[in-house]
């Protein structure tokens, strides 16, 4: 009786474990990728850079509001026997252009 519940146990923390190592890399992405469209990189190179430190499957949105660039990371977690979950971890980063 103790032991599926070991499991599941187990289980869950494997897949917040995952959560917290996405949401990182989204967070570490969205930065770059705000850094290197404040200094004027082409929006390829913005989605390629967030692309690269977020993970393949990453989806990165770039919107700019007079100078100011915000730029959106947010990729799939993988969620081990919850697989149905559709869990997904996001972040963003605002920096002002430069002249």
């Amino acid at each position: 009786m103790a032991l599926p519940a070991v499991a599941v146990l187990i289980a869950v923390v494997l897949v917040l474990a995952s959560s917290a190592s996405a949401q990182l890399r989204c967070a570490d992405a969205a930065r770059a990728g705000a850094r290197a469209a404040a200094l004027g990189e082409s929006t390829a190179t913005v989605t390629a850079t967030a692309i690269r430190l977020a993970g393949m499957g990453a989806r990165v949105g770039l919107a700019h509001d007079g100078d100011w660039i915000t730029v959106t990371v947010s990729s799939p977690v993988a969620s081990g026997p919850l697989g149905g979950a559709p869990l997904r971890a996001a972040a963003s980063a605002v920096a002002l252009a430069e002249p």
